[in-house]
């Protein structure tokens, strides 16, 4: 008896329902790897609007522009049977990158919405099996189960962990893997396949060369400025029981270096400020009132030294990174030299040596004579 049998049951069964949520029908064959796989689909309510993002404008214009009309093109070509220009097709990869928690996440799922395509949200465990051979069928079964299920946007959030710089201390299975990944991706690119990579990353920096080649459409997800914070913090309460009277864009501009993420969890310091006011004066009121510009004031004021900090942190490790990756060697140098005496130093010694020793002897110094 298979002692996994059970959890390819359960993957099966999860796979069936996402998929039947996603308007597939269940009568493709699937193999117990591709069933895996089915299971990161993300579930069409999980997947917004571009309007439901604050902030961004800009980069959305360019992402429509570059990605989304492509990939709607594609979609007509296909449907009609047509024969699509290289010039007009969609880019084989897409890169978001840009600090933490300015929405790459959100922006990718937007995208996916816009371009109605299914988003498979790619957990990179599932192709590091412990077992001989087993990740490499995973990443097989990875794009088989996009080609089934085409239109498909691969989404592989933090790519630098698994598409980083290739070195000679990567282990065997790994180098396999990212070989095989970009010899499928590059087979399936080249052909007249509606699948897309789309990674997202926060060091830009650290991913391999031979797989930004194949992301030639780049877009940097960077700080939101007063502006965009204002229309973020409008996005997340508008929902909500907000005042109709709050001074976003005061707000905003207390909130600075605020990401996306940190106006996220102000909002929500903010509704439990209103809670704990609303307390104060019944303790057996537990409704939320109106949030209210003081509450938020409030929040951000709370939340300020804990972003200032962790941007100074990151500020930090940034730049010690950028010196021991591009002056390791000269500092090295620099550190060796400052210790070990020089030739120089070494001659001064041993003439001082000579001098005191024949001052004992009292002998007179020949270089003075």
């Amino acid at each position: 008896m298979d002692p996994n049998r059970g959890a390819i049951d359960a993957a099966e069964k999860k796979a069936k329902d996402i998929l039947r949520r996603l308007g597939i029908q269940e009568y493709i064959e699937l193999t117990d790897h591709e069933i895996r796989i089915a299971t990161l689909f993300a579930p069409p309510e999980d997947c917004l609007d571009h309007s439901e993002i604050g902030g961004h404008d800009q980069l959305w214009t360019e992402v429509d522009e570059r990605v989304i009309l492509p990939l709607a093109l594609m979609a007509n070509s296909r449907l009609f049977g047509t024969r699509m220009s290289s010039l007009i097709a969609p880019p084989p990869g897409v890169l978001l990158y840009g600090p933490p928690g300015c929405g790459k996440t959100l922006m990718a799922r937007a995208i996916a919405k816009s371009a109605n395509a299914r988003f498979l949200n790619l957990d990179l465990s599932l192709l590091t099996d412990k077992y001989y051979g087993e990740s490499q069928k995973m990443v097989a079964a990875l794009f088989s189960v996009a080609v089934k299920f085409q239109p498909t946007i691969i989404f592989i959030d933090e790519i630098d962990s698994f598409l980083r710089s290739r070195q000679v201390t990567d282990h065997e299975v790994t180098a396999i893997v990212k070989a095989q990944f970009m010899t499928l991706w590059d087979g399936f690119a080249s052909g007249n396949n509606e699948i897309m990579i789309l990674g997202a990353t926060n060091r830009r920096e650290d991913v391999d060369e031979a797989i930004l080649r194949r992301m030639p459409a780049q877009f940097e997800v960077s700080m939101p400025n007063s502006t965009s914070r204002a229309q973020i913090l409008q996005k997340i309460l508008c929902t909500e029981n907000a005042s109709a009277d709050i001074d976003y864009m005061a707000i905003a501009n207390e909130a600075d270096r605020f990401a996306g993420s940190d106006l996220r969890e102000a909002c929500r310091l903010a509704a439990l400020i209103r809670v704990r006011k609303d307390m104060e004066q019944d303790k057996k009121k537990i409704v939320l009132s109106l949030i209210q510009t003081e509450d938020l004031r409030e929040a951000v004021r709370k939340l300020k030294r804990d972003v200032v900090s962790r941007n100074r942190q990151q500020i930090a490790s940034d730049f010690t990174r950028f010196v021991e990756e591009n002056f390791a060697g000269l500092t090295a140098a620099h550190v060796q030299s400052s210790t070990s005496p020089s030739l120089s130093e070494e001659g001064d010694g041993a003439r001082r040596e000579e001098l005191q020793e024949h001052r004992e002897k009292g002998i007179s110094d020949p270089a003075l004579d």
